[in-house]
C-alpha cells in the first residue's frame, strides 16, 4: 500500500496532471509529495494492520527496533523480505492502475536518483545520516511515555520533510523498500546498493547512540497500539501517582 500510494502521488503531483500544470515548480511539487506521503505513512501505521504488525514498512526501522531490544531477531529477515516484496507489488499495482503514464518520465515508476554530480559516497553519507536522525528521534519518543503515542505522526513528518528537503539532491528515500520496488520494476539499479545499505547503517549507528545515551529507559513500542505492555488498555497515571 505504501509504494502504491507513493507511486500514485508522484504520478499525479509530478507526472502530467492538472496539479503539475498549475504547480510546475519542483520544490513546491516535492512539498506536496512530502505532505501526502507523510500523511499516508501515519495513516498506515495507525491502521489495524499497522497496529498488528508494528507498522514498520521500512527495513531500517525493523532493524532498529531489533537493536532497541523490543523486536525479535528471528522476525527481522521475514519482515524485510515482506517489505521488499510489498514494494515490488505496490509499484506493479500502480502501473496496472495508471498505465504507461506511471512508466514514463517524469513519473518513471517513482524511481529515485541523486542529483547530477553526486558520488556514491556522498549519497551514502546523506542517506545514512538522514535515517540515523529519524531513528534517533523515533527511539527517543518511544522512550518517553507521553511522546510514544505521537510516533506515527513524527515518522510522517520526518519522512515527509526528508522528501521535501532532500528530493532534489538525494531523492529523500531513507527507506530501502522505497527504492527497491521502483528499481526492480524499472530495471534501473543505479545507486540501488546505496539506497539499500545506507539507511541500515544509519539505523544501526542511531540505535547504538540512543542505547548509550538512554540505557536505563525502556522503549515503549506497545504504546503505539494504545495498550500497556501486558496488552491491557492504556491508562495514563493520575497526577497524584505520576512520577518523572
Amino acid at each position: 500500500m505504501l509504494l502504491f500510494g507513493v507511486t500514485t502521488i508522484v504520478r499525479w503531483v509530478i507526472g502530467p496532471s492538472f496539479i503539475s500544470d498549475r504547480i510546475p515548480q519542483i520544490h513546491l511539487q516535492l512539498l506536496i509529495v512530502g505532505v501526502a506521503v507523510g500523511l499516508l505513512i501515519a495513516a498506515l501505521i495507525l491502521s489495524p494492520p499497522g497496529r498488528m504488525t508494528g507498522g514498520h514498512m521500512n527495513p531500517a526501522i525493523s532493524f532498529a527496533t531489533w537493536r532497541f531490544g523490543v523486536f525479535p531477531g528471528v522476525s527481522v529477515v521475514p519482515y524485510i523480505v515482506a517489505q521488499l516484496i510489498g514494494s515490488v507489488l505496490g509499484v506493479l499495482l500502480a502501473v496496472a492502475a495508471w498505465g504507461s503514464v506511471a512508466e514514463e518520465p517524469p513519473t518513471a515508476y517513482a524511481l529515485l536518483q541523486p542529483a547530477p554530480g553526486w558520488t556514491a559516497a556522498e549519497l551514502f553519507f546523506a542517506e545514512a545520516a538522514s535515517m540515523g536522525l529519524i531513528v534517533y528521534l523515533v527511539g527517543y519518543f518511544l522512550q518517553t511515555p507521553r511522546l510514544a503515542p505521537l510516533v506515527p505522526w513524527l515518522v510522517g513528518v520526518l519522512i515527509g520533510g526528508a522528501i521535501a528537503v532532500l528530493g532534489t539532491s538525494t531523492g529523500g528515500s531513507v527507506n530501502p523498500a522505497r527504492q527497491f520496488g521502483p528499481a526492480v520494476v524499472s530495471g534501473n539499479g543505479s545507486f540501488l546498493w546505496v539506497y539499500l545499505l545506507a539507511p541500515m547503517v544509519g539505523a544501526l549507528v542511531a540505535a547504538f547512540v540512543l542505547d548509550r545515551v538512554g540505557k536505563h529507559r525502556a522503549v515503549l513500542t506497545h504504546r503505539l497500539c494504545g495498550t500497556e505492555e501486558s496488552g491491557a488498555p492504556l491508562h495514563e497515571p493520575s497526577d497524584a501517582h505520576r512520577v518523572t
